[in-house]
């Protein structure tokens, strides 16, 4: 007699990432197929409070509209055929670039490789350059706003409205990409998990 186990290792940058949306005031869910007790495992290990087990495609994509409807923003992080029908409901369906490729077709992101941490990336990324938008439109409106009103009314003289056009290009400019460049950074083309990183046992 004997027994055979078969199970998923969970990603070694899985726990981290959890933390992670918690600290951004993010709460993550955990929404699977697999039956309850490897459920629960998983989301121990992980530090996944909500879980919701044995959950068929159309049940994922009716939880995922059940929150909508209550008020929240979601995304879904997913890379089987059984993910895109929820990818498609949330408001923002992330695909692990590893997974099938319905669920990258049904997905607003794809993440390249298979690293979990990609999704905070995504969405740390998604934020500054919200925020860098709404500060560049700003100094925009306010140079040209401003310098064209100035120089159609003939208050400022037309050399010092197109001096002030490009003073408006190079703060833009400077806003966009000056904190990469004084602080040395590059593209990050690492897609994998950190070898060293060990994931936490699933009891």
């Amino acid at each position: 007699m004997g027994l055979i186990g078969v199970g998923d290792e969970i990603k070694a940058d899985a726990a981290g990432t959890v933390q992670r949306m918690r600290d951004a005031g993010i709460t993550p869910v955990m929404i699977t197929g697999d039956n309850e007790r490897t459920a629960e495992a998983v989301a121990e290990a992980v530090g996944v409070e909500r879980v919701m087990a044995d959950v068929l495609p159309e049940e994922k994509r009716a939880e995922i509209a059940r929150l909508q409807e209550a008020g929240h923003r979601v995304a879904m992080v997913g890379d089987g055929i059984n993910d895109a029908p929820a990818l498609a409901q949330a408001d923002t369906g992330v695909a692990i670039g590893a997974g099938t490729d319905i669920a990258i077709e049904s997905a607003d992101v794809v993440l390249m490789g298979d690293r979990l941490g990609g999704v905070m990336d995504a969405h740390e990324i998604g934020r500054e350059s919200y925020r860098k938008t709404r500060q560049n439109l700003g100094a925009a409106f306010a140079f040209n706003g401003v310098g064209v009103a100035a120089a159609t009314t003939g208050l400022v003289h037309p050399v010092f409205a197109m001096i002030a056009m490009v003073l408006s290009v190079s703060a833009v400019l400077a806003n966009s990409f000056a904190g990469q460049l004084l602080s040395g950074e590059g593209v990050n083309a690492d897609f994998t998990v950190d070898a060293t990183e060990t994931p936490a046992p699933a009891d």
